[in-house]
């Protein structure tokens, strides 16, 4: 199966693993397209990828573009800081911080927190629509805990901080590879797939 799907994102960290998430199973990705800005305004991370996908294949649409639209809301929730940033990771902090400032931020808040207790969850949310408007989904999550500074140069976001689960290097640390074999996104492709067959 050789199919071309859209990613709604711009974000160049993203849409590299996910163009190799996708080649596993065969699909290609498509172009980055410019699409109007979603307010992320749902409760959850499935609602707030439908919102996304919605936008983008309207955009493509309009564009006389009939294919699959992928997106997806990814989360960091922290146990020791009540399940935060959850579903407000990428605006943690306020809307005007850069990713750097948001792990320092992060940082700073489990200072005083022992190693024992400073587990966090990655969460993913994937929505597909294809050209019939028939609706996928496909949820993963990956265990780990938060290190007590940056490691790695690698990756995107919260990268430098999580540690997943029976791992000793960080996402930033991984290589794209090993980072995949434990990757919430890497799982809720997964299930997106098996979803669509």
């Amino acid at each position: 199966m050789s199919e071309k799907i859209f990613l709604a994102s711009t974000n160049a960290g993203k849409r590299a693993e996910f163009a190799a998430l996708l080649a596993a199973h065969g699909l290609e990705l498509g172009p980055a397209i410019e699409y109007p800005e979603v307010e992320e305004s749902a409760a959850d991370y499935l609602g707030n990828a439908a919102l996304k996908a919605e936008a983008l294949q309207h955009e493509l649409r309009s564009r006389g573009i009939a294919a699959i639209v992928l997106a997806d809301d990814s989360g960091l929730e922290i146990d020791a800081l009540a399940g935060a940033p959850g579903i407000r990771s990428a605006r943690y902090g306020g809307a005007e911080l850069s990713w750097p400032q948001r792990r320092a931020l992060i940082l700073a808040e489990l200072a005083r927190v022992p190693d024992a207790s400073r587990t966090a969850t990655f969460h993913c949310a994937l929505v597909a629509i294809d050209d019939a408007g028939n609706r996928y989904r496909g949820l993963g999550e990956t265990r780990g805990c938060i290190v007590r500074g940056e490691r790695g140069e690698g990756g995107f976001g919260y990268d430098p901080l999580f540690l997943p689960e029976g791992q000793s290097r960080t996402y930033a640390e991984a290589s794209a590879a090993e980072k995949a074999i434990t990757s919430h996104r890497a799982r809720a492709l997964q299930a997106l797939v098996a979803a669509m067959h």
